[in-house]
């Protein structure tokens, strides 16, 4: 009994480092943490329960036979993240550059198929040179198994991946399928095809930051969601995301006690709308002085920023924020916006999450640029999205919103719930000057007559009170009580029940 004491023992202590220690220093020196540091910053200590620690690969090509490092170059388990149950697998560099075999597939799939079955999120550490080319369509395979699993379950259980090294190849499709994609600068990477292929094919010159790093995929491409500048500060950052979250879509969000009271009303918003509407605001201090203590989880913060999303509490459960942004574009809405708002929008409803729209949009983004690059489809997701959302949906138009951009921006006509907005908001189809000088275009060399009939104009449109009157709005209301008046149709909205018709799936203008 003893000598299978000690052959246990052995064997734990051979899969707890199976790199060697050379490469976990190799590791260390290019500014990451190993795989499983990663898992002991993830997890409460002493909650994680590793599976299949002991398994090695089945190659016996190419001399693999003769190296079989335990656990085959990934760590897969389940915790506890702040209390809560979470499935995690972390890929390991140290062991064939984290490379994915058939083995290593399977070990990812068989967290994956028990993450759905038990309702529970996963997250993804991936740290992994691609495919591990001595098995060939075996490792290939099985990537295609884990994005199998990643379709089935989007929007069943919540998926997160932390990109924290070279993700490459058939790799990034996995996590570009999942919720939410972190990327840590400087030491993070991915792309289809390295700069080698890039060169060889197109003859450009680039290097793999500037193809597919952070930066890129977080203000260019839109691919990554949120940027960290570390191991440390990402996971962290996972952690708190995690905490606005149910576990599946069979759960509620997470109700926090807090010490924010519902009627806190402030004053400040009150002055926050210039007199001339041209000038622009930051719509992420209405969010703020909003929501629970000023905690907003922003979402995609760097990418399409004239739109904002993300999470915050009210009455400590979350919701799901989405507001034009005046700064930017003056809050219009272009391609990149309605991409990013639609697929945010899309996750809140999966997930029983309240979305919550401050609207501020002079309408979509004019140019042939937008024109020819399919505007027109792309606006409609955002316009899709809203209208199949069956959770809370509280709508507040802040100043301007105009043409079809008030109809998207979930308005009384696609099913928002309650409709509200502020003293100076503005609903008609285009802007004052724009509209009288296509309603009196034969006056329009009349500068005297132009100025009083743009008045008049004015007078009728540059109001919230003819919405109001034909119920597209349920109540004007000053913007102090903006917190009190969501806290209440939340309450209001608990028990909302509404079901789309039977169809095997919709049909997303993608």
């Amino acid at each position: 009994m003893k000598t299978a004491y000690q052959k246990f023992q052995d064997h734990v202590e051979k899969s707890l480092h199976s790199g060697g220690q050379e490469r976990i220093q190799a590791q260390h020196a290019r500014g990451k943490l190993t795989a499983r540091e990663r898992l002991e910053i993830l997890f409460d200590p002493g909650t994680f329960e590793e599976w299949d620690r002991f398994v090695e690969h089945c190659c016996h090509d190419f001399g693999l036979d003769k190296q079989k490092p335990l656990g085959d170059g990934v760590i897969t388990g389940y915790g506890k993240v702040n209390g809560r149950s979470v499935f995690a697998f972390s890929q390991d560099f140290t062991i064939f550059g984290g490379s994915l075999s058939e083995t290593n597939a399977q070990k990812i799939c068989k967290i994956m198929d028990k993450a759905m079955e038990t309702g529970l999120p996963i997250i993804g550490l991936c740290d992994s040179g691609g495919a591990r080319i001595q098995e060939g369509v075996a490792s290939l395979g099985g990537y295609a198994e884990v994005f199998k699993r990643n379709t089935i379950a989007s929007g069943v259980i919540p998926q997160i991946s932390i990109i924290m090294g070279p993700c490459a190849g058939g790799a990034v499709y996995s996590p570009a399928m999942t919720d939410f994609v972190a990327m840590v600068e400087s030491t993070s990477y991915m792309f289809v095809t390295g700069p080698d292929v890039v060169k060889t094919v197109t003859n450009e010159i680039v290097t793999s930051e500037n193809l597919g790093g952070a930066k890129i995929h977080n203000s260019i491409s839109g691919v990554a969601n949120l940027s960290f500048p570390n191991d440390y500060i990402a996971i962290y950052e996972i952690t708190r995301l995690l905490g606005f979250l149910p576990s599946s879509n069979r759960d509620q969000p997470p109700q926090l006690s807090t010490n924010d009271p519902i009627q806190r009303d402030d004053s400040s918003l009150d002055r926050l709308i210039p007199e001339n509407t041209n000038q622009p605001y930051d719509i992420k201090e209405v969010i703020l002085k909003v929501i629970d203590n000023r905690d907003f989880f922003e979402i995609h913060p760097l990418w399409a920023e004239n739109i904002v999303v993300g999470f915050g509490r009210i009455g400590g459960k979350t919701v799901g924020i989405v507001g034009n942004q005046p700064m930017i574009l003056a809050g219009c809405l272009d391609i990149n916006s309605s991409r990013k708002a639609a697929r945010f929008v899309r996750f809140c409803d999966c997930f029983n999450i309240p979305i919550i729209t401050f609207v501020d949009v002079p309408g979509f983004l004019p140019g042939i640029d937008q024109e020819m690059n399919g505007i027109i489809s792309h606006g409609s997701k955002l316009l899709f999205a809203y209208a199949e959302a069956t959770v809370p949906k509280i709508t507040i138009i802040t100043r301007k919103a105009y043409g079809g951009a008030y109809d998207v921006m979930s308005s009384k006509h696609i099913r928002g719930d309650v409709n509200y907005a502020w003293p100076a908001a503005e609903i008609a189809v285009m802007g004052l000057k724009g509209a009288v000088e296509v309603i009196f275009r034969s006056e329009k060399d009349n500068l005297e007559k132009i100025t009083e009939l743009t008045e008049k104009y004015r007078e009728k449109f540059a109001n919230p009170y003819v919405a109001a009157s034909y119920g597209y709005l349920d109540d004007v209301i000053m913007p102090h009580q903006t917190r009190e008046k969501i806290a209440r149709s939340l309450e209001m909205l608990k028990n909302k029940s509404i079901i789309n018709p039977w169809k095997k799936h919709d049909n997303i203008p993608l």
